[in-house]
């Protein structure tokens, strides 16, 4: 399988409902769990692309575009955007969806970057 196939097979996307319980006082999607689940769904792309065990290095602008308000559905999309010798970076996209209707916005992106490491946790190459 060549790099750029595996990158396509690795790409993952997650469905989740806003509910209160994960939203502020403005009733709106808090900040800290939305990169919670960014990195979840960063680190199952980077997970399915190297088929070994991978840690969060960094996170990368993070930009909230749109508030994520409660009773919505969010997808998040995560892709693998580089690969280098141990590491790589993973693009995560989420988007909205009113729950009866066909809007969909996007509402955050940002960059996660994992290492791939061993069983006594040295970095080790990916491909």
């Amino acid at each position: 399988m060549t790099t750029e196939e595996r990158i396509q097979a690795s790409e993952t996307r997650i469905f989740k409902a806003v509910f209160p319980n994960t939203t502020n006082h403005y009733d709106t999607l808090f900040g800290g769990t939305a990169m919670q689940l960014m990195d979840e769904v960063a680190f199952i792309a980077a997970t399915r692309f190297a088929r070994k065990r991978v840690v969060t290095v960094s996170s990368d602008k993070i930009d909230f575009k749109r508030s994520i308000p409660a009773g919505t559905i969010v997808e998040l999309i995560g892709r693998v955007s580089q690969v280098g010798n141990t590491s790589m970076k993973v693009n995560v996209e989420i988007y909205t969806e009113q729950m009866y209707s066909y809007e969909r916005e996007k509402a955050i992106v940002g960059d996660f970057t994992f290492v791939a490491i061993d069983e006594f946790k040295k970095p080790i190459q990916i491909l």
